[in-house]
Order: structure tokens, then sequence, then C-alpha cells
């Protein structure tokens, strides 16, 4: 007769395991007795791995942190860089929109967060920032990425573009227009992603190039 399965616990299995309880069920699903339960092990064993449910939530920052590439970041031209790190940022956040809320709520404390910020930073100081108008391009570039993980701009309009018509004119003949480019579901979506991340790194370039910098 074989043993009883046994979950081997560690701090980076609780972390994995809260992080696909949260993808399967939300943010607000994760509770000590609820990520017990996925492990298969009493609640009581997971306090020797970690101290609390903010050390969880801190392990669960660290992996989405470790899936988000910061390679980028140290590429030439610096737009490309930076550009492609802000995409693959979206892409990780896309992937597990349920702890979306977990990274917009906490605050940067864990290594990796504080290296990934401190490596943008120190990339857009090089392309001629003074540091704080690299504060101000970083806090824009997170709106960006997190707002855009966030929220669906194209479906919250449920109807089909010519119903909003003869009352909304101007929305009908844009959302019209929009399909027209491409219909897919995601395709404004992303587009507006793209345009957005097109209006502060070209108009950064363009600031710093009229202050001779960059």
């Amino acid at each position: 007769m074989g043993r009883p399965h046994q979950t081997l616990l560690s701090r980076t299995a609780i972390a994995h395991a809260a992080l696909e309880l949260i993808d399967d069920r939300g943010y607000e699903a994760l509770t000590m007795r609820a990520l017990a339960d996925r492990l298969g092990v009493r609640g009581a064993s997971l306090y020797n791995h970690i101290g609390s449910k903010d050390d969880i939530l801190d392990a669960v920052s660290e992996l989405l942190d470790a899936e988000i590439d910061h390679t980028p970041l140290h590429r030439e031209p610096w737009l490309d860089g930076i550009a492609a790190y802000a995409r693959g940022y979206r892409r990780v956040l896309q992937s597990h929109p349920n702890a979306i809320s977990l990274v917009a709520r906490r605050a940067v404390h864990t290594e990796d967060a504080l290296r990934e910020y401190d490596t943008l930073l120190a990339t857009l100081v090089r392309a001629g920032c003074t540091p704080a108008l690299a504060a101000e391009t970083a806090a824009a570039l997170d709106f960006l990425v997190i707002g855009s993980a966030l929220e669906t701009y194209a479906a919250g309009f449920t109807r089909p573009p010519a119903a909003y018509r003869p009352e909304h004119p101007a929305l009908a003949d844009s959302l019209e227009a929009a399909n027209r480019v491409d219909p897919s579901p995601t395709a404004l979506d992303d587009r507006g992603f793209e345009f957005g991340l097109r209006m502060i790194l070209g108009g950064l370039a363009a600031q710093l190039a009229g202050t001779g910098s960059g």
C-alpha cells in the first residue's frame, strides 16, 4: 500500500497556490482557509513557511514580478526598450486579471519590484531625463499599463455601434470606424494602449530633444 499523498509545502509552493486561487476565484477569495484547502493541508501548517497573509501577498507579488521581462530596459535605442518592457508588463497583468488589484493596491517593497523601478528610472535618466521627469514618466507608464490591463474600453459598449445612433452620433461613428479598422474584440483596446504608449514616449523624446538631451 502506497503512502498517502502529502503536499510538500514551501513559501514558493504556497505563493503559486495563492496565485492560482486568485486567478480562479478572484482576489477577495484568497483566505488562509481557502489556501490550505487548495493545498490539502491544515491551515496551521502554512505558518511554518509564511508569517501572515501579507507575507503571502508579497510572495504572490514576487511571482508576478518574476514573469515581467526587464531585459528590454537595457536595450538600445531606449525608446524601443521601454516600449517592449511596457508591452510585456501589460501581457503579464492580462494573464492574471484577478491579480491586478493586488498590484495596484500594495506598496512597492519587494526586492524584485524595487529593482524593476530602479532599472526603469535609471534607463530614463540615461536617456536624458531629470530624476523628477523620470519619476513622472514612470508614473505615467504605470497608469497606462495597469489601467489598460484592468479596463476594457471596447467591451464597455454593449450595443452594436449603429444602435447608438441618432442619440449619440459621434459615438456611433467612432465605434463603426474602429470596427472597420479591425473588428476583433480586443483590437480597439490594444490600439488604444499602443497610442497611449506612443504619446508618452514620443512626447518624452520630443521634450528631451528640445532641451538638447537624449
